[in-house]
């Protein structure tokens, strides 16, 4: 057993990425599409990803600066045109998602890179992946900056104004699982399917774990 005291310089940020995505994980994965304000799109994959609202609804993903310290187009384009689209991709969009990982130059378009084809969303200027089941169209509330260091954090919170949702995957309640085959990203090259679930019962309201607990 090890333990590390960060201030005192016991982990560089190299390794505590590692140990981050290695074991905080599977993560999902927000496919973000951008803009910029001379109407360059841009599309990249981020798994620093989740939900943190729901009324209002507002979803938060965080691009890292780069090893020399440089911000991503995602984050260059939202000071320009606070809008994107997050879209969840499922299995069956993995391979076009991964091509927009590629560190491509600022004013090329990752769409056409993937041969991906773009679609209207509405709410927002952004284009949408056409082939994605899941969409959120959001307009930009706040980035936080955690640094100017490589590595560094910039969190976007983003409030979803618009929503696409293939009707073959949601009946208004329920998601079919099956149909999205959504995907978690773990260390690596690896990602992770929920073909494999089980089961743990919520603790009945009133019992003493759920009293403390207060909820997830």
């Amino acid at each position: 057993m090890s333990d590390y005291l960060l201030d005192e310089g016991g982990l560089s940020p190299g390794k505590i990425y590692r140990l981050f995505s290695g074991s905080i994980c599977p993560r999902p994965i927000a496919w973000v599409s951008t803009r910029d304000a001379e109407g360059n799109d841009n599309l990249a994959p981020f798994s620093f990803f989740n939900v943190v609202s729901v009324n209002p609804p507002v979803l938060g993903f965080s691009p890292l600066l780069d090893g020399d310290a440089k911000a991503k187009d995602t984050i260059r384009n939202l000071d320009e045109v606070a809008e994107c689209v997050v879209h969840i991709s499922g299995e069956g969009l993995v391979a076009e998602m991964n091509a927009t990982s590629e560190g491509l130059g600022p004013l090329e378009d990752e769409f056409t890179h993937a041969g991906l084809e773009k679609a209207a969303m509405p709410g927002v200027s952004v284009p949408r992946v056409a082939g994605a089941p899941v969409a959120f169209g959001c307009r930009l509330r706040e980035i936080i900056r955690f640094g100017d260091q490589p590595l560094a954090g910039n969190l976007v919170l983003a409030e979803v104004v618009s929503i696409h949702v293939d009707d073959a995957i949601w009946n208004g309640r329920h998601v079919d699982r099956e149909g999205l085959r959504p995907i978690g990203r773990m260390a690596g090259n690896d990602y992770a399917r929920t073909t494999d679930l089980f089961v743990v019962e919520r603790p009945a309201s009133g019992s003493a774990m759920s009293q403390k607990d207060g909820g997830r």
